[in-house]
C-alpha cells in the first residue's frame, strides 16, 4: 500500500488532513481492524474516522501513530429464525504507519485494540 498524498503532503501544514483523509478512503482490508476487534464479531468498517495522534521523521520514514473509530458487528447465524439482531458496535484501535520517504510505501501495525 502506498500513502502518495500523504508523502506528498510531508512539513505542509495540511499533512495530517491529508493522512487522515487518505487512511479513511483506504480499503478496509487494508487495515487491521478486525485484528483490533475488542466488542464485536466481525469489523464492518462502516463509520470509519482516523485521528492522527502523533507524528515523527526517522531516517527514510514517516512514523505516524493513528487512532481509528470504527463499527463492528455480531453476526448471527442468519437463519430465518435468528432472534440476534445485527447491531453496530463502536470500536477503537491504534495503529503506526510507516510510510517510505521515497516509495510512499506504507507498512500498518496494530498498536491498541
Amino acid at each position: 500500500m502506498r500513502l502518495t498524498k500523504a508523502l506528498n503532503a510531508w512539513q505542509s501544514p495540511d499533512f495530517e488532513g491529508v493522512l487522515k483523509d487518505e487512511i479513511e478512503h483506504l480499503d478496509v482490508e487494508a487495515l487491521p481492524l478486525q485484528q483490533g476487534l475488542s466488542r464485536g464479531g466481525y469489523a464492518s468498517g462502516e463509520n470509519l474516522s482516523a485521528m492522527v495522534i502523533g507524528v515523527s521523521e526517522e531516517p527514510g520514514m514517516i512514523r505516524a501513530k493513528v487512532g481509528i473509530h470504527y463499527t463492528s458487528i455480531i453476526a448471527g447465524c442468519s437463519c430465518a429464525d435468528d432472534p440476534t439482531p445485527v447491531d453496530e458496535i463502536s470500536e477503537y484501535c491504534e495503529v503506526q504507519l510507516d510510510i517510505d520517504c521515497t516509495t510512499a510505501e506504507t507498512t500498518i501495525s496494530l498498536l491498541v485494540g
